[in-house]
């Protein structure tokens, strides 16, 4: 993930927290910002130590930063995320996790509508 596309300040991932909306399913919590006229998303991940070893937790982060990789044209632009892992993420594969945080953001309303593609397949 390029460095444009990730939140590393924690002033900023405290303002993310404070003034952001917040959204969740039992696998992740998404905390949304909306940042007008920024030109790509970002992105902060947190997976707590409870979650296992450095392996498992980087496993997570790396499965992470590549669905939003694979979700960047139907991630809204002018938002800032932060993204935390629950207990149950931990035994999940990556389509699992996609799935789960295309859920999440489908209830915080960040997804585009661009689902096109699928229906003109069949």
């Amino acid at each position: 993930m390029k460095k444009e596309f990730r939140v590393k300040k924690n002033k900023e991932i405290q303002d993310i927290f404070k003034n952001g909306k917040s959204f969740a399913n039992r696998q992740f919590v998404v905390y949304a910002l909306k940042k007008p006229g920024q030109a790509h998303f970002r992105i902060a991940l947190s997976v707590s130590k409870k979650l296992g070893n450095a392996v498992t937790r980087n496993q997570i982060k790396r499965y992470l930063r590549q669905v939003f990789l694979e979700l960047e044209e139907d991630v809204y632009n002018d938002y800032d995320y932060v993204i935390i892992a629950r207990k149950p993420a931990a035994d999940m594969g990556f389509h699992e996790i996609k799935g789960s945080v295309s859920h999440v953001l489908k209830l915080a309303r960040v997804l585009k509508k661009a689902k096109t593609s699928n229906t003109s397949q069949q």
